[in-house]
């Protein structure tokens, strides 16, 4: 599969932006603001799937349409919220009509998102194999390529079985040394697409705000659980202490920079930029633009 990992690899490029605004902004703006993001040099652009979020394949498919050249990449799609036929044929048909251009990030989601579909949370890594092993012959429908497929992935296990049924995984709130640790359990040639969240400010008002939008991760257990894998103590999850925030987060251009080749240097492929802002609604693409600028994304 190695083409194929390239493939991915040069379809994500080096950096990319990743924003759940888009859930709870208009499509038109959504449109302006995905072709704006494009323009500022980003090689890829990340959307999410919750329990109420967008459906991710009409999201990806307003994407596609919206833009020209930018890769477009799901951040996950969610497999509690669709049978596994339905997310093969729709992604292979998306593909098909925007070839060059598609990322699959599949993942497992979390308990609460599970359990709000009415589906009971057990055994997450063997009903994503389960769930593989159902997607993958279960649709005929013609395509000049297959879709790229990344697992949604932070402990061993899933990491194993994105090196296994994938083409690499796709990391979400880690610190550097996380990404250090993926690429271990990975090896050489599985695609590994890392997160990272930044927060423009590094004033008490900034770290209040990472702060908040980590506490509500900290309360899933999988996020609590890997942080504490990396080295982070009971303390510091319970507290959401500064140790963790600035593992974890970025504050500042100038820091994003360095973080972004910190994780590269670690052995990611592409590292997608999430900036956190106070209101949900706001897509900060003029900090986005600020941060391009900074990369020199555009040149």
């Amino acid at each position: 599969m190695g083409t194929d990992h390239e493939a991915v690899r040069a379809r994500l490029g080096r950096v990319g932006a990743w924003t759940f605004a888009f859930d709870v902004r208009p499509a038109g703006q959504i449109r302006r603001d995905a072709a704006d993001i494009e323009a500022m040099g980003y090689s890829a652009l990340w959307v999410p799937e919750g329990s109420t979020s967008r459906d991710i394949l009409a999201h990806l498919g307003l994407l596609l349409d919206a833009t020209e050249r930018i890769g477009i990449a799901s951040g996950i799609a969610n497999i509690t919220a669709r049978q596994p036929e339905v997310l093969s044929a729709g992604l292979r048909t998306l593909a098909d009509d925007r070839p060059g251009r598609l990322v699959a990030g599949i993942g497992i989601g979390h308990e609460y998102s599970t359990e709000f579909r009415g589906i009971p949370w057990s055994g997450p890594l063997a009903r994503m194999r389960q769930y593989l092993d159902l997607m993958d012959p279960a649709t005929a429908v013609p395509t000049q390529e297959e879709p790229l497929r990344l697992l949604a992935a932070l402990g061993d296990g899933m990491l194993r079985l994105s090196a296994e049924r994938a083409l690499g995984a796709h990391s979400y709130f880690v610190p550097v040394s996380h990404t250090a640790h993926a690429r271990e359990v990975l090896g050489p040639e599985p695609v590994l697409a890392v997160e990272q969240g930044v927060v423009m400010s590094e004033d008490p008002a900034g770290r209040a705000t990472a702060r908040e939008w980590a506490r509500g991760y900290l309360s899933l257990p999988n996020y609590a659980n890997n942080l504490r894998r990396m080295g982070s103590s009971d303390a510091d999850v319970r507290d959401v202490s500064d140790a963790l925030l600035d593992a974890t987060f970025a504050f500042g251009v100038d820091a994003t920079v360095a973080r972004v080749r910190e994780h590269l240097e670690a052995g990611a492929d592409h590292v997608c930029l999430q900036v956190i802002a106070d209101d949900e609604t706001d897509a900060c693409v003029p900090q986005l633009r600020e941060i391009a600028a900074a990369l020199s994304l555009s040149g």
